[in-house]
């Protein structure tokens, strides 16, 4: 009994910040929930079989907005997060209402979460991959890999 109430107090949940659905033609009439807290982002797909997705806010490394003529009309809009998570390196927020809104809050809690964390954005960027490429080129004796040509 005492392991259960120990996992218990484990998974509470934090305050939620934020919460929506994604949206057609204005309303929340999908199986897609978006919401976050302090420390984390969450995404929950489905009606019967459905995937859960979780990413740590600091793992966040671009935060952009996107809005097409038909999602301007409806009052909503796309946030799309570049992370270094293995699983969801691209995460798209897609038609939730006040998008503007949610962009500026998740820059501000992963700003926050990064400075709480000590995590500079440079080092997030080798976790993501963005910057390994092959050329080809050994650089410490300059010369070519055997597989190279």
């Amino acid at each position: 009994m005492a392991k259960t109430d120990r996992l218990s107090a484990l998974a509470a949940d934090e305050e939620i910040l934020w919460q929506d659905r994604r949206r057609y033609l204005g309303l929340p009439i999908s199986f897609t929930i978006y919401k976050f807290d302090h420390n984390r982002f969450y995404e929950k797909r489905g009606l019967l079989n459905t995937k859960e997705e979780e990413i740590l806010l600091y793992r966040i490394l671009d935060i952009t907005l996107k809005r097409s003529l038909w999602q301007k009309i409806f009052g909503v809009g796309t946030v799309v997060l570049t992370t270094a998570d293995q699983s969801t390196p691209v995460l798209e927020i897609k038609s939730v209402k006040k998008s503007d809104q949610v962009r500026k809050a998740l820059s501000n809690l992963v700003e926050k979460e990064r400075d709480e964390k000590r995590v500079l954005g440079k080092e997030m960027f080798g976790a993501s991959g963005a910057f390994d490429t092959f050329d080809g080129m050994d650089h410490m004796d300059g010369g070519m890999h055997p597989g190279a040509m």
